[in-house]
């Protein structure tokens, strides 16, 4: 059997604020700013704000910023934006894919808003994209309000699961090409604590993936002064468990 490969790539913006506040979000309001260290903020100048939403797990805006068009918001932190999110998902799904010599199955762990489902479904090897995310709340909004995925949800190759991806992939005997990790920062008490854990990547994932699989992974800033955020720890746990890695920075202009 063949070695199972994993690669990382992290980005350096849309992702990177480790201390979400809570903006304003009253419709009257022409700002939306949140704080990224103590001594740094940003803020975008609003339209409108297009939805609020609150979910079992989580609180979701989306926000029509007069810079970067549409603006999704989850808990206070900001997740993608309308012009540039595709620099992201780009560099998260399609190095992978490349390098696999033939991908047919991909498994999404998260990515409610079904971008990485968009990139994946442009390869066309790809027979099935199973999506797992655990809120349908998100994937409801994200498939209503952002335009952009319309066609990636109602393509027949996807297939949408509404759980949590640990037990998902749990439960399932079938074996897939690439598995990809596109989810928030392991947070210690969050919801996808447990999906960077060195157990579930030894006894729980990279079981599931076929001969020369990928396993990819967002793994939050590496810049610097970020990377002991998170990604170090992410990067030490993963190299226990696959022989092959790759760590990738991803900056934007």
């Amino acid at each position: 059997m063949g070695e199972a490969v994993e690669i990382i790539y992290t980005n350096g913006f849309s992702k990177l604020c480790s201390q979400p506040t809570h903006p304003n979000l009253d419709q009257s309001s022409s700002w939306y700013e949140e704080t990224i260290d103590d001594d740094l903020k940003w803020s975008f100048a609003l339209n409108s704000v297009l939805h609020k939403g609150t979910s079992e797990f989580q609180d979701i805006a989306l926000l029509d910023t007069k810079r970067f068009g549409k603006v999704l918001v989850i808990d206070g932190k900001m997740q993608s934006a309308e012009v540039d999110e595709f620099i992201y998902h780009e560099c998260l799904i399609h190095p992978s894919l490349l390098c696999h010599p033939l991908p047919r199955n991909v498994f999404i762990m998260g990515g409610g808003e079904g971008s990485a489902a968009r990139e994946a479904l442009k390869h066309n090897s790809i027979e099935k994209v199973v999506m797992c995310d655990i809120d349908q709340e998100v994937v409801n909004f994200c498939r209503t309000y952002l335009t952009v995925n319309q066609d990636a949800f109602c393509n027949k190759k996807l297939n949408l699961v509404i759980n949590d991806a640990k037990a998902e992939l749990e439960k399932r005997t079938d074996k897939f090409d690439i598995i990809i990790g596109d989810l928030a920062d392991p947070v210690e008490g969050g919801p996808c604590y447990q999906l960077y854990t060195k157990s579930f990547y030894e006894q729980i994932l990279k079981p599931k993936l076929n001969d020369n699989g990928i396993f990819v992974t967002q793994a939050g800033p590496a810049g610097i002064f970020t990377h002991k955020e998170v990604f170090s720890s992410i990067y030490n746990t993963i190299k226990q468990v696959f022989k092959c890695i790759r760590p990738t920075l991803l900056y934007r202009c």
